[in-house]
C-alpha cells in the first residue's frame, strides 16, 4: 500500500500546491492572469540588460533588472514564470556540468526571487543544451546519438537542484523517454513531490519556428538537429503517444509546442486528458510574426483571437512573450 501512494501516477497534490495552480484546475474559456506564463531570460551578469533583436520589446535580464521588471508585472497582476538560465562564462562540457552548479544563474536567482515576490508561481525549463558544448538536449554517444540513460540521470539531477533551490515547478523540455518517471522519483526521495509540479514538454515537435529563441538562449546543435527527439511536425499518432507516457509516468501538467499550427493537437490531448491542465508554449516564431503583422492595434486584435483559440481548444495556460501587454488589456477591459 506504501508503495502505491508513492507512485507517481498517484501523486495529485504537487499539482496544486500553489493558488494560481489550484486556478487552473478550475477551466473556462476567459483569459485571465492566470492563464498567462511570461518567458524570462536570465543572464549570469546581475546587472545586466540586452535587448533581443529578434524578439521585439524582449530582453535577457540579469537577476537585479529582472526583479525590478517583475515588480512592476506582479503588480499589474502576473502570476507565473517560466526561466530560463543563460551562460557565457561558465564552462560548457558534453555533460552539461553547469546546468545545476551553485554558480548558475538559475540556482542563486530562485531564493531571491522566491524571497521578493512570494505568491509568484516559478517555474524552471530543464534542458541541457543552454549548458552542453554539442548544444543537444542529451547527453551523447560517442557517434553522436543519445545516450539516453545518462541524458535522464543528467536531466533528473537537474530538475532537483532546480527544486531544491526554489522552483515550484519543474518544466523539462528535453523530450528524453522516461524523465518525467526520473523527475518524480528523484522529488519523492527528497520528499518534495507535494510541493513541486511537473509540467512536460508533452507535445514538443521538431520546429522551425524556434529561431529567435534558439539565436536568444544561443543553443542551436553544434551538428546535426533534434529531428530524432523532437516530434515530427505530422504526427499526431506519436504526439498522442508522447502525452501518454508522460500521464502514466506522472505528469501533473502536458504542454503543446508551439500553438498555433498546433491547435488539432492541442484539442487531441485535452480532449484525451481533461483532468489534466493543459499549456500551451506560443514560440518565439510566433511571437515575431504577430509582432510585425502592423500597428499596434491590429497586433492587439490578432494577439487576442490568436488566444481565443488556444483556449477554445483547450489551452488551460499560454505560455508567451506577449505577457506584459497581455496584463494591460486584461486591465483595460476590466
Amino acid at each position: 500500500m506504501n508503495q502505491l501512494f508513492l507512485s507517481p501516477e498517484y501523486i495529485l497534490q504537487g499539482g496544486y500546491h500553489h493558488s494560481t495552480l489550484r486556478k487552473l484546475q478550475e477551466p473556462n474559456t476567459s483569459i485571465e492572469a492566470h492563464n498567462i506564463m511570461y518567458p524570462v531570460f536570465l543572464l549570469e551578469d546581475d546587472n545586466k540588460v540586452e535587448p533581443v533583436a529578434s524578439m521585439p520589446n524582449v530582453s535577457r535580464y540579469g537577476i537585479n533588472p529582472l526583479i525590478s521588471k517583475l515588480e512592476e508585472l506582479v503588480n499589474k497582476g502576473l502570476k507565473s514564470i517560466l526561466i530560463f538560465g543563460i551562460v557565457r562564462t561558465l564552462p560548457k562540457d558534453p555533460n552539461g556540468l553547469s546546468a545545476d552548479c551553485p554558480e548558475n544563474p538559475v540556482i542563486k536567482a530562485l531564493p531571491k526571487l522566491r524571497a521578493q515576490f512570494p505568491d509568484l508561481l516559478l517555474a524552471c525549463d530543464v534542458c541541457l543544451c543552454p549548458y552542453t558544448s554539442h548544444r543537444h538536449c542529451g547527453v551523447l554517444l560517442p557517434g553522436g546519438t543519445i545516450d539516453h540513460a545518462s541524458s535522464v540521470r543528467r536531466i533528473a539531477e537537474v530538475a532537483l537542484a532546480y527544486a531544491k533551490a526554489g522552483a515550484q515547478i519543474i518544466a523539462p523540455s528535453d523530450m528524453m523517454d522516461n524523465r518525467i518517471k526520473a523527475i518524480k522519483d528523484s522529488l519523492v526521495a527528497c520528499k518534495l513531490q507535494n510541493t513541486v509540479s511537473v509540467l512536460s514538454y508533452s507535445c514538443k515537435f521538431a520546429s522551425v519556428m524556434y529561431g529567435p529563441f534558439r539565436d536568444t538562449m544561443n543553443s542551436s546543435p553544434m551538428e546535426g538537429d533534434r529531428k530524432c527527439y523532437q516530434l515530427p511536425p505530422g504526427s499526431a499518432g506519436l504526439a498522442a503517444r508522447a502525452a501518454a507516457r508522460d500521464v502514466a509516468e506522472g505528469a501533473d501538467f502536458l504542454m503543446v509546442k508551439p500553438g498555433l499550427p498546433y491547435l488539432d493537437i492541442v484539442k487531441q490531448t485535452k480532449d484525451k486528458y481533461p483532468c489534466h491542465p493543459l499549456f500551451v508554449y506560443q514560440v518565439s516564431g510566433e511571437y515575431a510574426m504577430i509582432c510585425r503583422t502592423g500597428d499596434s492595434a491590429e497586433v492587439e486584435g490578432i494577439l487576442l483571437e490568436t488566444l481565443t483559440s488556444f483556449r477554445r481548444a483547450g489551452a488551460d495556460c499560454i505560455i508567451t512573450y506577449f505577457a506584459p501587454l497581455i496584463l494591460d488589456l486584461i486591465s483595460k477591459k476590466k
